[in-house]
């Protein structure tokens, strides 16, 4: 069954001196967040930013496909640390992605460990909505 997430920001004033707050519509379990341009690209300074956003959630969709592609294959994550960094560039745009993971893995050596690492990476949904940007990956067993 599909399901579809939503959200919506408000933004008011220009890009440089503007602000917005961006409203998680379909859950509500984020309370509403400040976002500026300065936050984006410069200082967060207590506020979010698209590429914030887009780095929760593909930490989150990693850390996913990971568990469950482990699981699978016979030896399910006791745990996984999955962070997401995501560049932006003023000017170009969102350059990369590095997903950095560790995790404890009974039974998984380490070369099987990354390997599975990187089958995560290449196809989580996330990973694949963003194609376009290159990323990369660093894991390790704790």
């Amino acid at each position: 069954m599909a399901t579809t997430r939503s959200a919506h920001t408000v933004w008011e004033g220009n890009l440089l001196e503007g602000n917005g707050v961006v409203s998680f519509d379909s859950s509500g379990a984020i309370d509403q967040q400040p976002v500026t341009w300065a936050s984006r690209s410069q200082e967060a300074n207590g506020r979010t930013s698209p590429e914030e956003l887009i780095a929760a959630a593909h930490s989150s969709c990693f850390s996913m496909a990971f568990s469950h592609a482990l699981a699978g294959a016979g030896t399910p994550p006791t745990k996984l640390v999955a962070s997401a960094d995501v560049t932006f560039q003023p000017g170009e745009g969102i350059t990369g992605i590095h997903l950095t993971v560790e995790g404890t893995v009974p039974g998984l050596d380490h070369d099987a460990f990354v390997a599975a690492a990187e089958e995560a990476k290449a196809n989580c949904p996330v990973s694949q909505a963003l194609k376009a940007v290159p990323i990369t990956l660093s894991a390790k067993l704790a």
